[in-house]
């Protein structure tokens, strides 16, 4: 049933909107992965990012997609959490857990083990529009945990300005999405996460960006 409603959720809903309001210009949209396990790494400036990376797979494919997200920002109330987890298909993860008993990414590790495809944001927390913040390393030890499992950098550009941190107004705004190709662990957290930002910088280089006033 879940599954179902998720698929009817983002067959009668989310594509006709975005297909309406925005215009997407996907480049290199062969190196995404077809199937799990792997995971997606983007950076992250609007509660479009992760609509948008799910409409670029087929919807056979939409059981196999988790966002990860914050426990602490969905579980506000019985709702939303409701609908985060099951049409939205997130896996929860509690920020600033003290508790060195209780591996946090314990939830990441198991879905890539059954196959799925996780869609991380290691900025966190959406930040200023088309501005790549520093990444935090989380990303680097689940990896390091499934070092065989590829990682596709994806840079978004666009919306941010289409639908901006604090606001619930969608504005018509025309979005690139540049996919990179698939790597892998690389045997050191520190240069793992150089190569991913090198990477992502290289993505965000591809797009000819507008200065903002």
């Amino acid at each position: 049933m879940r599954n179902a409603l998720r698929a009817a959720f983002f067959l009668l809903v989310v594509r006709p909107m975005l297909a309406v309001v925005l215009g997407t210009n996907v480049r290199h949209r062969e190196f995404l992965p077809q199937a799990g396990p792997a995971i997606i790494v983007a950076n992250h400036n609007s509660h479009l990012d992760t609509l948008i990376l799910l409409t670029l797979f087929p919807l056979s494919l939409l059981p196999r997609l988790r966002p990860v997200a914050a426990f602490d920002y969905f579980m506000r109330n019985k709702a939303m959490a409701w609908f985060a987890l099951n049409i939205i298909g997130i896996i929860p993860v509690e920020r600033g857990r003290r508790d060195t008993n209780v591996n946090p990414l314990a939830a990441c590790e198991e879905a890539l083990d059954r196959g799925d495809i996780l869609i991380l944001f290691p900025e966190g927390s959406r930040g200023e529009p088309e501005r790549l913040a520093a990444f935090k390393k989380g990303v680097a030890h689940l990896v390091k945990a499934r070092s065989t499992t590829p990682v596709h950098p994806v840079f978004l550009y666009g919306l941010g300005k289409a639908l901006p941190r604090h606001s619930w107004l969608l504005v018509p705004f025309n979005c690139d999405i540049v996919v990179g190709e698939a790597f892998r662990w690389t045997g050191d957290v520190e240069r793992f996460m150089d190569v991913l930002q090198a990477r992502m910088l290289a993505l965000a280089g591809a797009i000819r960006m507008a200065p903002w006033e």
